[in-house]
């Protein structure tokens, strides 16, 4: 397998792998399901996870932004790490401790000083495949990297997801108990490893 770089050392790069070219770090979200036995969007074998982070990069090699990347078969990339239950995770607390202060649609709070690698697990053994976006307008634009070893999440730090709100302070609170879409069909897709 050819190797995954992985450098957030102030350059939040991503190179190597099915990478041609350097893919910049543009966010990282989160996915949830209502109960602790779901909230993946992708399956292994039919299992689902508690969780999925997604690390979203575009192409900086090709294109200025991730925006005019996100339509364009190479744009993308965007390595996912599973969660599944287990122990608290202390690499999860900075970023549950920020969504308290952005409870409410539309808050903001600064968010610095944190390594984004520090969610990866040991290993970086993965599966890769080129798909689309899941969100509309679902561009074929992605090349997916889902790494095979998971992190954890214990069940009251998953729980703490379920309490963001998707209503405007002030409003009647109106939490995001799940934001995950259901694994699609491969449509012919070659899934490797």
């Amino acid at each position: 397998m050819t190797s995954l770089n992985w450098s957030y050392e102030g350059r939040n790069v991503l190179t190597g792998g099915p990478l041609t070219g350097t893919y910049r770090l543009r966010q990282f979200h989160f996915h949830w399901g209502q109960t602790d036995d779901q909230g993946s969007e992708h399956a292994v074998d039919g299992k689902k996870y508690a969780s999925e982070l997604h690390f979203i990069h575009w192409n900086a090699d090709k294109y200025s932004n991730a925006a005019e990347a996100s339509d364009k078969p190479d744009g993308l990339a965007i390595v996912t790490v599973f969660l599944k239950l287990g122990l608290c995770n202390e690499n999860l607390k900075g970023v549950l401790k920020a969504l308290d202060s952005v409870k409410t649609k539309g808050k903001q709070a600064p968010f610095s000083d944190f390594d984004p690698s520090s969610l990866l697990p040991e290993a970086l053994d993965y599966w890769t495949y080129n798909g689309s976006l899941m969100h509309p307008p679902l561009h074929e634009s992605v090349i997916w990297i889902i790494l095979k070893e998971p992190i954890t999440i214990s069940s009251e730090q998953l729980a703490q997801f379920r309490t963001i709100l998707s209503s405007d302070e002030g409003e009647a609170p109106c939490p995001i108990l799940s934001n995950h879409r259901q694994p699609q069909l491969l449509k012919g897709r070659v899934v490797r490893g």
